[in-house]
């Protein structure tokens, strides 16, 4: 959900081979021989048409590269698959050799190990292709590509699909974990536009998996992550896409009364599932800044809807009757690629001017603190409205959330730094300040403490129970049926 962890701050302001070990000495590091070996092994049994890279090879920095640096390791092999039989052959030689490996498909992942490893990374960028079936207008979308190339293919016919608010976003990690979007008011999340997956098991067979062929597994999967398999392609449904009407407007510290202001009374007020607001409170290198995105989905917006934020002196104003696609792309990419990186969320009944007033004074008090105490360049509080009924566009049960009987907003709080040496620091702060705005909300009457977290935005050390609540069970008992012989626990993510 969060987008304007991306954002540099002049844009904010508008301003322009592995080598085997030498055993010569006698001594012989065991784990790395056994690693050596395995990607070898792959190497030797896969087809042609998939190939293994070694360290000081351009493709394998590209396999390793992650956005945030508190992900990526460094591996003993990288592996790009081909085919779907190539999968399961490595997946037999990685679970009988029991060598960690990790599942990159964009490499967005902030929490260490979740689609990296130090045994065997396995890059799905050959499975990139992104099929539009005009018929049933739906979209076969491999898991090696970014949605912004899906965006764009699917432009020239009209259409998109519900995905992420910023570019160089995977497909596995949103189609897989959740994924909320402009569109979500009217489409729900990308988990919800799903029709089937294809999934190499841990066996090494390849199945179809959609809800008359496998109820249980389309259930795990749709929130699951990676417990289940490897997914190599997965269809969503398509949806009409017009020109849209939108962009960005920026703040300074001395117009964040009245943006919060606007922002509630939107919240209070606007029930048309074509809007969509996106609001962040930014600390940035020293300095109090808000970015708000303000979204309609038809060339123009209706008149009123979003006056009281264009009547806000700006710092900068990038608003037109756009592509989708040039929104999505008007961001920039990456901006804060390379730092280490958290995220933390939680829900809210009701966006109100205290609310809003609380997450004000968390920005500008945790902000520099953590830049004081961590050397944070970036903390960013946001607020994502959605509204109530956008859990109502779903046929069957879904992993997270685990009701969908009521839908929420969101704040959501991300913090990027350099050190790794501050990482326990900036944890500590983020779950503090997690709590304390729980425990505020709970006072204004707001009954969202045992709201289910998002799994995406969901921090290191965070239980299966607080995000799936009693869908655990459920979901151990199909993991233990799919992959008896724990296989998927050799990677990373959040384990059942």
């Amino acid at each position: 959900m969060v987008a304007f962890a991306d954002l540099s701050l002049s844009f904010l302001f508008g301003l322009s081979g592995f080598t085997k070990p030498d055993t010569s000495s006698g001594s012989l590091d065991t784990r790395n021989v056994l690693r050596s070996t395995v990607c070898e092994q792959i190497a030797a049994n896969v087809s042609s048409s998939s190939v293994v890279y070694y360290s000081g090879s351009s493709q394998y920095t590209k396999d390793n590269y992650h956005w945030s640096s508190s992900s990526s390791q460094t591996s003993k092999c990288s592996f790009e698959p081909a085919t779907t039989e190539d999968i399961g052959i490595a997946l037999r030689i990685l679970g009988e050799t029991q060598t960690p490996f990790g599942i990159k498909s964009g490499g967005h992942a902030t929490n260490a190990g979740f689609s990296s490893t130090s045994g065997v990374e396995i890059a799905m960028y050959s499975f990139s292709d992104i099929v539009y079936n005009l018929s049933a207008q739906t979209a076969t979308l491999g898991t090696g590509a970014i949605w912004d190339d899906v965006y764009v293919a699917l432009e020239k016919y009209n259409m998109t699909v519900v995905g992420p608010k910023i570019t160089g976003i995977g497909i596995g990690g949103i189609v897989l974990g959740g994924g909320y979007s402009y569109l979500t008011n009217q489409y729900g999340m990308s988990i919800d536009s799903v029709i089937a997956y294809e999934l190499v098991v841990p066996n090494g067979t390849v199945a179809e998996i959609t809800d008359s062929t496998n109820t249980d597994l389309f259930f795990a999967l749709r929130g699951g992550f990676n417990n289940f398999g490897i997914m190599t392609t997965v269809t969503v449904q398509t949806y009409s896409q017009s020109l849209v009407w939108g962009g960005l407007i920026t703040y300074g510290k001395d117009q964040w009364d009245a943006a919060s202001a606007a922002i509630a009374n939107y919240s209070a007020n606007v029930t048309d599932p074509k809007a969509s607001i996106y609001n962040t409170y930014n600390y940035v290198s020293g300095v109090a800044v808000m970015a708000n995105m303000l979204f309609y989905d038809a060339p123009a917006r209706p008149e009123g809807i979003f006056d009281e934020f264009l009547s806000i002196d700006a710092i900068y104003e990038d608003i037109s009757t756009r592509t989708y696609v040039d929104l999505i792309q008007s961001f920039p990419l990456n901006g804060t690629s390379g730092l280490r990186s958290v995220f933390s969320s939680m829900a809210m009944e009701d966006v109100t001017v205290p609310v809003l007033d609380m997450i004000m004074n968390e920005t500008l008090t945790r902000g520099p603190e953590l830049a004081d105490n961590a050397s944070a360049v970036f903390v960013t509080y946001s607020v994502d409205v959605f509204l109530p009924t956008l859990y109502d566009h779903v046929d069957s049960p879904t992993t997270y959330p685990l009701s969908h009987s009521q839908g929420y907003s969101y704040i959501e709080i991300y913090c990027g730094w350099e050190n790794a040496s501050y990482d326990n620091t900036v944890f500590d702060t983020v779950d503090a300040s997690s709590e304390y705005m729980t425990e505020v909300l709970t006072s204004y009457g707001q009954d969202i403490a045992d709201v289910a977290v998002y799994p995406n935005h969901a921090p290191p050390g965070m239980s299966l129970e607080k995000m799936y609540g009693s869908n655990v069970p459920r979901l151990q008992a199909i993991k233990n049926d799919v992959d008896p012989d724990n296989v998927m626990a050799l990677t990373g993510g959040w384990k059942f």
